[in-house]
């Protein structure tokens, strides 16, 4: 396949963790992927992985997911290098577990933006292309905090993924005219660089037993589903959220 007919994905926060999975999942089907994040070093290292390990090509865009101009440099340097955008996989994310009575309001501003306004802008920014082309895959990543509350985050974490779930939901009924697909996944405890510099091995472990599935999620396995959710296969399902948890949140 050549690199001008392969479906090409901006992937945000793809440096490390659960993005760097999706990354390099998608890369290995063939996609050409677009990594965003504001650590080059990071950035460039999934990049490069990527391009010397599949038949697919990748680069890196420094970007703030919250900076109109850092977003619009993203979809011009991807449309630039690969003349379209098929999917947008919204990654990028911080986590705080601080309690609501010390959360300072440039803090709660922190994390509520860079989760949730981050998803609505970078949204925004692939509408116009994904529109004019009539497909595209929107795959925001909420979590199980935003359908109870956060094992590990503060209570603007969990707000900020509970806003994702609605802006999924009704983003998926503006554009599914345009062939656009919006969904959310939500996952639990994965085993992350973010969850383990957050919680000590030992809560860890104990998160991890009180489990049905006794163990951490694998950042693996999360980007499997987003695999499918990108995918043909799943061209009839939209506006949803998607658990995975290994049992933690049975709803």
């Amino acid at each position: 396949m050549s690199n001008e007919s392969k479906r090409v994905a901006i992937i945000t926060g793809a440096g490390q963790g659960m993005g760097k999975a999706v990354a390099l999942n998608l890369a290995s089907e063939s996609y050409n992927i677009v990594i965003n994040d504001l650590n080059e070093n990071s950035g460039l290292e999934t990049a490069n992985q990527i391009n010397s390990s599949y038949d697919s090509k990748a680069i890196f865009v420094k970007g703030n997911v919250i900076s109109k101009n850092d977003i619009e440099n993203t979809v011009n340097s991807t449309l630039d290098e690969f003349g379209r955008i098929d999917i947008l996989v919204n990654n990028a994310g911080v986590l705080r577990p601080t309690k609501v009575i010390d959360i300072e309001e440039d803090e709660w501003d922190f994390v509520v933006n860079i989760n949730l306004k981050g998803t609505y802008m970078f949204s925004r920014g692939v509408l116009p292309t994904m529109q004019k082309n009539g497909w595209g895959r929107i795959v925001n990543f909420s979590s199980t905090a935003g359908k109870n509350i956060s094992t590990v985050g503060g209570a603007h974490y969990t707000s900020a993924k509970a806003g994702i779930l609605g802006f999924t939901r009704h983003l998926a009924k503006e554009v599914a005219e345009y062939g656009i697909t919006v969904n959310s996944v939500c996952p639990g405890l994965i085993d992350t660089e973010m969850v383990q510099s957050t919680i000590s091995n030992e809560l860890t472990q104990e998160y991890a037993n009180s489990f049905p599935i006794k163990r951490l999620g694998k950042p693996s396995e999360v980007a499997d589903l987003v695999n499918f959710l990108v995918s043909d296969k799943a061209s009839y399902i939209t506006g949803a959220s998607l658990d995975i948890n290994g049992g933690d949140l049975m709803i």
